[in-house]
């Protein structure tokens, strides 16, 4: 791996913050482009279903995004009661809607809404999460596609940072639909060698230790240890744990340890990741933290694939 050389004891850090910050630029200054060159303005449609508290800050977190970059934003918020046929209803309608050009379905759904159903009904060509069926098959036969948003912000993490992606061997631990199969899959696009891990993988530090880009995404707070992490490799953690317990919290983050205790004391718990953070400053070459890391670039991504939608669908350069 020739990304950085590693010389101090602690990993450098991969700033999400400073990434997604670039690409919403980025996509401000293409919705401007659009808007007086074409007299377009891409639209983003969210669906909410319920009043899940963390799904209520996420969408409220991608509305305000939208909005914030230059684009028309419309938020759908429907009652948990809400049936199967009464989503899709509202999904066709909006897959009728010329203006509308992103339609995103915030997951999870309440129990009782057949959620794979509500995916496939969602207009490709609108999918700006990327899980339907054809763009999820789009993306396997490596054509143009609007991919998943946080496998793609990885990606742009990885390239933006100068890590090396072709020739390395790159372990992923999980294999979700939502980042493990996907992020495999745009590794290979970019001629990395791909390992994906999972829980019935046998000697897992044995498979881990070999890669020079180890993507963690199996939700299990701290589960990759230093013993998991080749010397001078780069870490991609894209868990999003809670934890209130103080003792765990003195063990896993090590130097920043004083800080997290005082987070869990005013607010009863704090963020970790998948990968236990102190162990991994030791070993790896560069890191993501958490938070800080991936998660940010997700809703960039989301911005960006809007405008790629809102693009293709007019045939616009």
């Amino acid at each position: 791996m020739k990304s950085r050389a590693k010389e101090e004891s602690r990993a450098g850090i991969l700033d999400g913050a400073r990434v997604a910050e670039e690409i919403k630029r980025e996509v401000a200054g293409e919705v401007a482009r659009m808007k007086s060159e074409h007299g377009v303005r891409p639209c983003l449609v969210v669906v909410q279903v319920g009043d899940d508290p963390a799904s209520t800050v996420y969408v409220g977190s991608k509305v305000r995004t939208s909005e914030e970059l230059g684009l028309l934003s419309e938020r759908h918020a429907l009652p948990a009661d809400t049936t199967t046929e009464e989503l899709l209803a509202l999904v066709h309608q909006l897959n009728e809607r010329e203006d509308v050009d992103g339609i995103l379905v915030q997951l999870p759904l309440p129990k009782g809404i057949e959620e794979q159903r509500v995916i496939e009904a969602i207009d490709p060509a609108k999918d700006v999460d990327g899980f339907h069926p054809v763009n999820v098959g789009r993306l396997a036969l490596g054509q143009a596609v609007l991919a998943p948003c946080t496998p793609a912000g990885i990606i742009e993490l990885l390239e933006r940072a100068g890590v090396i992606i072709a020739g390395a061997h790159a372990v992923v631990v999980g294999r979700s639909q939502i980042v493990g199969r996907p992020v495999a899959q745009l590794l290979l696009q970019r001629d990395a060698t791909v390992t994906i891990c999972h829980s019935k993988t046998r000697d897992l530090p044995g498979i881990t230790r070999q890669a020079d880009i180890l993507i963690a995404a199996i939700g299990r707070p701290g589960f990759i240890r230093g013993e998991h992490i080749k010397p001078g490799a780069t870490v991609i953690d894209v868990g999003i744990n809670r934890i209130s317990d103080e003792k765990a919290a003195r063990e896993l983050f090590g130097d920043e340890a004083e800080r997290r205790l005082e987070i869990i004391a005013r607010r009863g718990s704090t963020i970790v990741g998948d990968v236990h953070p102190a162990e991994a400053d030791r070993v790896a070459g560069l890191r993501t933290p958490v938070p800080g890391g991936v998660g940010l670039l997700t809703v960039a991504m989301l911005m960006r694939n809007t405008v790629e939608a809102a693009r293709r669908r007019r045939g616009l350069s």
